[in-house]
């Protein structure tokens, strides 16, 4: 009989959340008991409707090399929120699935909310005595998985960050004729480790970005505007970096101060916008000239800029996953376990699946100033080690030869 797995993609893609879906798939070619490697399109949500690929298209094209260092998620991806109630009728349609295609393991691959989903999966499993194994592979520019020393994702957005809030500084410092205030607004909802990054951007001690404010701290707009002010007597064009989700002591979030704010499907609230009330308070105050500037999208999907290290670790976690599984492993994540720094080495482990989903890492308070303004020097060799490396990119005409999923890829297969 016939095994095959089974893998999806799921919440906000990354530069490397690819390299995860890579080693699945190598990896899963690579045993013997295993037929197939199926893909979901648009995660759980296509599965549902059936959209589905073959992996195995990848090798007979010869196209899976490219897929490793191609941002974005390749099989596309979904914001799919199973029910709360196991015995809701979407569980039996997707488990009939499932069988039908003789699915042995199915891997997600994402971040909070997709630990959700298979902690879900592997408890209605285990309720109904079905075989099927569910292994969670983490994802996340936000860092924020707990039981995991990092997350594959964040070192390549912690690069970007900083190779860009680099250049932004250089740039600012061009016409140091008359005093500036540049905000830099990076993502980061609830927890700060990608806006602290940014301080990685400093060439020497006292260097732009000056100020860095995560949202661990509350953030008060007045002890912000005394800040920036004594920051402008020694440095005349100022950087400041800011995460989206600062709030104040009520919990309110800066970008709330100025309009409403959407939610999405998960009931997060969509945080954009907090940089340009800063650019208000600042100009109001001071009448320098000041801008904000939200680095958006680019953050996760900047394959440039993409860390070696962050690559290989996330194919590796995609690799332990398959391993896992085919061991008899379901409810559980792959997870790193850093060794050391100097040198630096880790390992995979695994961690339950349901003491990981619906928490958030938040960055250490020890790391944070005194006054809630800047990080210490104390969270450089934690994140070091993570942006090294450039990856061996496939070119093409001067550009980055990135892998596209056509249309008509996605097939229903039949079982």
């Amino acid at each position: 009989m016939s095994k095959n797995i089974l893998v999806g993609q799921s919440g906000g893609p990354t530069a490397v959340i690819n390299g995860s879906l890579y080693g699945v798939i190598t990896k899963g070619f690579e045993m013997p008991q295993i037929d197939h490697v199926y893909g979901m399109v648009n995660g759980i949500e296509g599965f549902l409707h059936g959209q589905m690929m073959d992996m195995q298209t990848l090798i007979k094209d010869g196209t899976l090399p490219l897929v490793k260092t191609t941002p974005g998620a390749y099989l596309g991806s979904c914001r799919y929120k199973l029910p709360e109630d196991l015995a809701d009728p979407v569980y039996p349609e997707l488990f009939t699935r499932f069988e039908e295609h003789e699915i042995e393991a199915v891997f997600y691959i994402g971040g909070n909310d997709s630990m959700d989903t298979v902690s879900k999966l592997s408890r209605y499993a285990a309720q109904h005595e079905s075989p099927i194994r569910f292994i969670g592979i983490p994802k996340t520019i936000d860092n924020d998985l707990v039981m995991t020393d990092h997350t594959p994702g964040f070192g390549s957005a912690a690069k970007y960050v900083a190779s860009t809030v680099r250049e932004i500084a250089v740039d600012a410092s061009v016409y140091d004729n008359k005093p500036s205030v540049t905000i830099v607004e990076i993502m980061g909802r609830h927890a700060g480790w990608l806006t602290a990054a940014s301080a990685l951007a400093r060439m020497f001690k006292g260097d732009n970005p000056v100020l860095i404010y995560l949202p661990e701290t509350a953030f008060h707009p007045k002890t912000f505007l005394g800040q920036v002010r004594r920051a402008l007597e020694t440095t005349t064009n100022l950087v400041v970096c800011i995460s989206e989700g600062i709030h104040d002591n009520t919990g309110t979030f800066i970008c709330e101060y100025a309009n409403d704010v959407g939610t999405d499907t998960f009931g997060h609230k969509m945080l954009t916008g907090c940089g340009e009330v800063l650019e208000s308070f600042v100009r109001d105050r001071f009448h320098v000239k000041v801008r904000s500037i939200e680095l958006n999208v680019s953050q996760r999907c900047s394959g440039m800029l993409a860390s070696r290290t962050d690559i290989e670790e996330s194919a590796m976690a995609g690799t332990f996953g398959v391993r896992a599984a085919l061991s008899g492993e379901t409810g559980k994540m792959a997870a790193f376990q850093r060794i050391s720094d100097v040198p630096y080495e880790l390992s995979c482990c695994l961690e339950p699946v349901g003491r990981i989903c619906n928490q958030e890492k938040k960055f250490p308070a020890e790391w944070i100033s005194e006054g809630g303004s800047d990080v210490t020097d104390s969270f450089l060799p934690y994140i070091l080690p993570l942006i090294q490396g450039e990856p061996e990119r496939i070119m093409e005409n001067g550009l980055p030869r990135y892998l596209y999923r056509q249309p008509d890829a996605a097939a229903r297969i039949k079982p």
